[in-house]
């Protein structure tokens, strides 16, 4: 077998493999929309206002990745469902949309117990785009753990 092949095998190994010692048939069990509720778990909202929130929770150890910091994915998550929110706090919105982009720049851990402060503030609402941004902040250092921009299409068509 080359190196390179091993490599191959690697990567395989590595998407396929089940860390949580859960079965296929346990995840597909799952009830219809689990996500949210494990990303959401504990999140506190602190202040709301026009075109702005301010969220909080402790990192809850299910959101850890291996390197047991607070999850790039659940990170994205967060940045996902607090921007939706936040469109909903100005007057006009009617709909949080559906994503079209989402870019999130991780530049410190947040690790399970840290206490983190979500802050997303509307940068446009129109009729048929929203555009927020999103920051992920240790409340004891007040050290930024992640800044995310969020891009969602508004205008949605009971039709699609």
């Amino acid at each position: 077998m080359s190196s390179s092949t091993m490599d191959l095998e690697s990567a395989r190994n590595y998407l396929e493999k089940s860390s949580s010692g859960a079965s296929s048939n346990d995840i597909d069990s799952m009830p219809y929309r689990f996500f949210e509720p494990i990303i959401m778990s504990g999140l506190k909202v602190d202040l709301i206002e026009p075109g702005r929130l301010i969220c909080s929770m402790k990192v809850p150890p299910r959101l850890l990745n291996v390197a047991k910091s607070l999850h790039g994915g659940a990170t994205a998550a967060l940045v996902d469902v607090v921007g939706s929110a936040v469109i909903l706090t100005v007057e006009k919105a009617t709909t949080t949309g559906v994503s079209v982009e989402i870019n999130v720049s991780y530049l410190d851990a947040a690790y399970a117990g840290d206490e983190i402060e979500i802050e997303a503030k509307a940068l446009r609402v129109g009729k048929a785009v929203a555009v927020v941004t999103v920051e992920l902040r240790n409340k004891r250092t007040g050290k930024i753990v992640a800044q995310g921009r969020h891009t969602k299409y508004l205008a949605v068509s009971s039709k699609l």
